[in-house]
C-alpha cells in the first residue's frame, strides 16, 4: 500500500522538480555505446565492422538473385517474343555480366520448351487426334450447329 501511495505522488512531484530523482537515471545510463553493450572499445568497433561486412554480403547475395530472376525473364520474354523490360536489363547489368540462371529454373524451362515441341509438331498433332473420341466430337459439333441455327432464327424473321 506505501508503495502504491509513495508512486502515485513521488511521480508528479518529480516531475515537478521536487522529487530530484531524475539525476540518478541520467547517470546510470553510459554515454559510450561500447559500455552499454558490455564491451571495450576495440571489440564494440569490430563488432560493428563485421556487422557492416555482413550486411554487404548480404545485399550482394540479394542481388545476385535478383539478376537471376530478371535473367530467366528476359530468356522466357525472347521465347514468347514479349516486349524488353529495361527494368530487367538494368538489373543484370548492375550485377555484372556473370549472372547465369539457376539450374533449377533451366531445367524447369527445358521441360516446358520439350512439351510443347511436342504438342506443336505434326507427329503431336496426330496423337491427340488419335486420343479423341470421334462419336462425341460429332455430337459436339452437331449440337453446336442447332444452336447455331436457333439463335439464327430468333434473330433473323427471314429464316
Amino acid at each position: 500500500m506505501a508503495f502504491l501511495i509513495k508512486s502515485m505522488i513521488g511521480n508528479p512531484l518529480s516531475g515537478m522538480g521536487l522529487g530530484g530523482g531524475g539525476d540518478k537515471e541520467e547517470e546510470a545510463t553510459p554515454s559510450d555505446p561500447a559500455k552499454a553493450a558490455g564491451m571495450t572499445r576495440e571489440e564494440y568497433e569490430e563488432y560493428q565492422k563485421q556487422l557492416v561486412e555482413e550486411k554487404m554480403e548480404r545485399d550482394a547475395d540479394f542481388l545476385h538473385k535478383k539478376a537471376e530472376r530478371a535473367t530467366l525473364r528476359v530468356c522466357l520474354r525472347e521465347k514468347y517474343r514479349l516486349p524488353k523490360s529495361e527494368q530487367d536489363e538494368n538489373m543484370i547489368e548492375m550485377a555484372g555480366d556473370d549472372v547465369d540462371v539457376p539450374e533449377e529454373l533451366l531445367k524447369m524451362v527445358d521441360e516446358d520448351a520439350t512439351e510443347e515441341e511436342g504438342k506443336d509438331s505434326l507427329m503431336g498433332q496426330f496423337q491427340n487426334l488419335q486420343n479423341m473420341d470421334m462419336d462425341q466430337l460429332k455430337e459436339k459439333a452437331a449440337t453446336t450447329v442447332t444452336e447455331l441455327k436457333s439463335k439464327a432464327e430468333e434473330k433473323c424473321s427471314v429464316m
